[in-house]
């Protein structure tokens, strides 16, 4: 007899990056620009501490919710980055920054509450979202006079009287928008008045091209507001394959944080935690010079995909992507699979992204300019060619 496992299990399907990337892996000449990561190895200041605290013997286990020292040191950088006082007992490292989500949603959500998202978004989310028994509807950025863009009135009248969780993601994957700070306010008070937890994602706050730091919610939000921020190491520190990322919730929740952090991970590896620690003292060389790297990709990328006459290119305020349209085309999956096979360049299907984004592909220019140039070629000859 087949096992009956619930209906939210037997109908998970792989998403549209894992489709194509699961087609184009160990092919040879591949132009990879499908993930979110660059092509620099993690910067060597912080794989030696790692390689240091192995050496030393630090396989053992720790704090669930994170190693004492690391959680102050995050205490530090937000306190040194955004000018504030943030509350050590609000900050946890239970493991990767996708946990953490997943985590996040599984404390607000119930089945039958409702969620917005706001979109184009990683799907991953919406999975976290639907597995913890949420209704999920979206509510879709729009691009237009240069730049992407959020309509806050409409993302407020789309809530409804179940609605528990916003999601927001600022700067934003795939479409590199970033919330200012009065509309963060105007958000964070609409949250307030309705009881709504504000999921606040800021895993590439460092990945923005016109200041040092995207404008953060922890900047003027209270200990006690209904805001979950969710962050990593991944993007900035390019650190995406150590599977590490940080929470601040509420204040007064380091019990149930620390219960929740045991069930789900047991806590993150002691190594990679004094990895990390490093990344937060002694990284900001190295962080200042991959955000250089990037900026000089997404010239590259404006020019290229800019220039086109059948592709839509907004240039994006952060994060490392670009989430062009293209013209004359109806299926993005079939498009990316063409792209990959006839040019060898890997990209996501924009459909995976949310609805409305069918035409739309996304590529992570994260790649040395040189090598993007040439990828960005390959992609539109490709184009001209169909």
């Amino acid at each position: 007899m087949k096992p009956q496992f619930p209906a939210n299990f037997e109908d998970l399907e792989r998403s549209g990056i894992g489709i194509i990337a699961v087609q184009g892996f160990g092919m040879e000449g591949l132009y990879p620009l499908w993930f979110g990561e660059g092509s620099e190895t993690t910067p060597k200041v912080i794989r030696d501490a790692c390689i240091e605290a192995l050496d030393q013997g630090e396989t053992f286990y720790n704090i669930p919710r994170g190693r004492a020292e690391l959680r102050n040191a995050l205490k530090v950088y937000h306190d040194t980055l955004y000018s504030i006082d943030l509350h050590p007992d609000r900050i946890h490292v239970p493991g990767s920054t996708m946990l953490t989500v997943m985590i996040a949603a599984h404390m607000v959500l119930r089945p039958g509450d409702h969620a917005v998202i706001v979109t184009p978004h990683w799907p991953n989310v919406e999975m976290a979202m639907k597995w913890a028994g949420a209704e999920v509807s979206h509510f879709r950025q729009n691009s237009g006079n240069g730049k992407w863009a959020l309509n806050l009135d409409g993302l407020m009248a789309a809530c409804t009287p179940d609605t528990k969780m916003i999601y927001l993601n600022s700067p934003c994957n795939p479409t590199g928008y970033v919330m200012e700070r009065s509309d963060q306010e105007r958000l964070m008070d609409f949250c307030r008045s309705r009881g709504i937890v504000l999921l606040a994602d800021e895993v590439y706050h460092r990945t923005v091209y016109d200041r040092n730091y995207a404008p953060s919610f922890l900047e003027f939000a209270g200990d006690d507001d209904p805001l979950i921020v969710v962050n990593g190491f991944s993007k900035g520190w390019a650190m995406t394959g150590w599977r590490l990322g940080w929470m601040v919730t509420p204040k007064a929740y380091e019990e149930q944080m620390a219960v929740l952090s045991e069930i789900y991970n047991t806590g993150a590896p002691s190594f990679i935690q004094l990895g990390a620690i490093a990344a937060l003292e002694k990284g900001e060389t190295a962080l200042d010079g991959l955000r250089q790297s990037y900026k000089e990709s997404l010239i590259v990328a404006n020019e290229i995909l800019g220039g086109h006459p059948r592709i839509e290119h907004t240039a994006p305020e952060g994060a490392f992507y670009a989430f062009p349209r293209i013209k004359g085309i109806d299926d993005g999956l079939k498009f990316a699979e063409g792209l990959l096979f006839d040019a060898k360049v890997g990209v996501a299907p924009g459909y995976t992204f949310g609805p409305e984004n069918e035409t739309h592909i996304r590529l992570c220019f994260a790649m040395k300019a040189d090598r993007l140039e040439e990828a960005l070629h390959a992609f539109t000859g490709y184009l001209d060619q169909i």
